[in-house]
């Protein structure tokens, strides 16, 4: 079996503010170490419950954060941006399934640390077909395409219920429980670790024996909007071609399948930095 593990950030063990995923702080340096050893966890896991292959997929800002010297070695690392398929680089490789470690809820939900969607500077809102989607949906859509299920995450405990109502009933890794959008209770990473190396490995397992959530598929046409923050945002990413105004802070495009829809987002999102 390979699974691809997607990485994100905002999710990791004791990361509660900003300053904790930014690299231009000096906090920084820490949380990048959690989020190898979050990262590890999910490979222990994964192969004691019998994967053959494990690829990682950092996925947090110019996916640039893990430390590959500290990464387990049975693993190989995508790094680096711009990449085809961003923060789920590797998917079109042949994956059984996917894990998503410390991701983060959908722009706008409380009692969830760092909510955003894509850009918290610039994104207010995503749909997919009219399904409002974060982080979560995106990814787990485009895991679809390719017909990989989606088997585990790890995060707060917000994004852990955003995954199981909109996917399933995946295996989840609460590694902290969020009181507001910049305060938690977390787990020491030694107990947080054992946490997401137990999702993983029941993950695997339980993809060997078939009893995992089906790939999460939207029917194609997929017509993604995007509301932004201003209204100055959307007026650059009306620009590119195909764009239809829906809203004063809002643009809609329609794609022939999700990649394509993905790719849309990664454009525009950057069309609207200006």
């Amino acid at each position: 079996m390979k699974i691809l593990i997607a990485a994100d950030m905002e999710g990791v063990t004791g990361v509660v503010h900003w300053d904790h995923v930014n690299p231009d702080h000096a906090e920084y340096p820490r949380f990048r170490r959690l989020m190898t050893t979050d990262i590890n966890a999910a490979i222990h896991g994964a192969f004691d419950g019998d994967a053959k292959e494990v690829i990682v997929s950092d996925g947090h800002n110019a996916g640039r954060n893990v430390l590959i010297e500290e990464l387990d070695p049975r693993a190989r690392l995508n790094t680096g941006d711009p990449a085809p398929f961003s923060m789920v680089e590797g998917i079109d490789s042949g994956m059984n399934a996917a894990m998503f470690v410390g991701y983060h809820a959908r722009a706008g939900a409380s009692q969830a640390i760092l909510s955003h969607t894509w850009s918290g500077a610039r994104v207010a809102n995503v749909w997919l077909n009219g399904l409002a989607v974060g982080e979560i949906g995106l990814n787990a859509t485009v895991c679809g395409h390719f017909e990989v299920p989606v088997i585990m995450i790890s995060g707060d405990q917000t994004a852990c219920s955003e995954a199981t109502e909109l996917l399933g009933k995946l295996e989840t890794a609460a590694v902290k429980q969020a009181t507001s959008r910049m305060a938690a209770e977390c787990l020491a990473p030694e107990a947080a670790n054992e946490t997401i190396y137990t999702a993983a490995m029941h993950a695997v397992r339980r993809l060997s024996a078939g009893e995992v959530p089906p790939p999460f598929r939207l029917e194609p046409p997929i017509t993604l909007a995007v509301e932004f923050v201003q209204p100055e945002m959307a007026d650059r990413a009306g620009l590119l071609p195909g764009a239809r105004r829906s809203g004063d802070m809002q643009v809609e495009y329609t794609a022939d399948d999700m990649p394509t829809a993905y790719r849309l987002l990664g454009a525009v999102v950057a069309l609207a930095r200006g």
